[in-house]
């Protein structure tokens, strides 16, 4: 039709990039009827600390003067409450910094779009594991990178990231260091020290995804990144290191809240696109966070732990029972997910099309955290929102798929 727009030929170059989420695309199914999902890295709901929020609002809400300011427009760097509260935080994790280090984010994944817009050219090399968070890979995707790969345990370089990359600089690494999606594994000690040796040679920034980190249930917590790269003797300012934080996994991800630390010159220029995106985060949310992370937050994270905690040994326990001989899966000591591994005769997309088909059982197939083409016969299982009874019948009739091979 003459005059009619052809969209296709008006969209940027890198357009072409933006793919759907696979994760997000199964989340449409949840809604049919008798779907096991081990899917989403969804939060339990019924875990959500409900009261809190809601006393919090009405708090909020009926004093007059904290509904003007909860319902009006605020400063780009987030609430000064909130930012307070997180400086404390990271001081309790190692990490001592001041407001000027914080800015909210509408949850880590915003701050993972924002470090993609400012550190990643067309043709630059971003480092990542393999496999690596499938969100990191869609945020970083738009701004048209090169991907290399960097060891998860011996943190080094493959061997085409040790030569000089083809079309463009190395700009960033990025890991998901503790109980990691979609791997359930978390990065030694020594592993996290190699990689700030790593970084620092290259003079790149290291982006440390810390969304699971208070979900440990056993073992000894490992100091962030940002942590040990500040007892080096530096400071928080003179870092490489961006630390990403979110309250999605410890108190609800729909209030959208979380939060970058690092450097403020880098958090100046967050703050410049945070203007730029949004203006800032919406400041109602952003003071319900502050009450209930000042109130609840040790015993909500207490009570996901225990509860999570559970869950994961009911997984592994199935796992056991109904996976026959050639399947081997991770042993996460916290997190949401378990990594498995099929025969290499079984692909997951195909696994995860007859699961939904004949069993009502749905995962990620691995290869969506790849950006190699690799992982085919990997698949991701959250055992965060299912109950143990249904995570036994959903890994029984999966097991079952596997033994007579789909």
């Amino acid at each position: 039709m003459p005059g009619r727009i052809q969209w296709d030929a008006s969209y940027a170059d890198r357009v072409p990039g933006m793919q759907a989420s696979e994760i997000r695309e199964l989340l449409r199914v949840l809604d049919q009827p008798e779907i096991i999902s081990f899917a989403g890295g969804i939060p339990d709901p019924a875990l959500f600390p409900t009261d809190a929020i809601g006393e919090a609002c009405a708090t909020i809400l009926g004093a007059p003067p904290l509904a003007r300011q909860a319902l009006q427009y605020s400063v780009s760097e987030g609430y000064l409450p909130l930012r307070q509260w997180i400086v404390g935080h990271m001081e309790r994790l190692g990490v001592r910094c001041s407001i000027d280090n914080v800015v909210i984010t509408s949850g880590s994944q915003q701050g993972l779009d924002f470090l993609g817009k400012l550190f990643l050219s067309a043709g630059d090399t971003a480092l990542v594991t393999a496999p690596t968070y499938l969100g990191a890979l869609q945020a970083f995707n738009a701004y048209q990178p090169r991907y290399d790969t960097i060891g998860f345990e011996r943190a080094g370089l493959t061997a085409i990231a040790c030569r000089e990359p083809t079309g463009g600089r190395i700009a960033l690494a990025y890991v998901v260091p503790d109980f990691a999606n979609p791997t359930g594994e978390t990065m030694s000690e020594a592993a996290r020290r190699r990689l700030l040796d790593l970084v620092a040679a290259l003079r790149v920034p290291l982006i440390e995804d810390a969304a699971y980190e208070a979900l440990r249930f056993e073992g000894t917590r490992v100091p962030s990144c940002l942590a040990l790269d500040l007892a080096r003797g530096g400071d928080i300012d003179s870092s490489c290191v961006v630390y990403c934080g979110t309250f999605s996994k410890t108190i609800a991800p729909g209030l959208r809240v979380g939060w970058i630390c690092a450097s403020r010159e880098l958090v100046h220029k967050v703050v410049l696109a945070k203007q730029a995106a949004d203006l800032h985060c919406a400041t109602l949310n952003q003071m319900v966070m502050h009450r209930v992370a000042s109130s609840a937050y040790d015993d909500q994270v207490a009570t996901l732990v225990a509860t999570y905690s559970r869950r994961r040994d009911a997984m592994l326990a199935a796992l056991s029972r109904h996976m026959p001989k050639g399947v081997s899966w991770t042993k996460p000591e916290g997190g949401m997910f378990v990594w498995a591994t099929l025969p290499a005769d079984i692909d997951g997309a195909a696994l995860l099309a007859a699961a939904l088909r004949e069993s009502r059982v749905a995962f990620v197939p691995g290869a969506a955290f790849f950006v190699n083409g690799e992982g085919a016969n990997k698949i991701r299982l959250n055992y965060s929102l299912p109950d143990e009874t249904s995570i036994e019948e959903g890994i029984g009739r999966l097991g079952r798929l596997v033994a007579r091979g789909l």
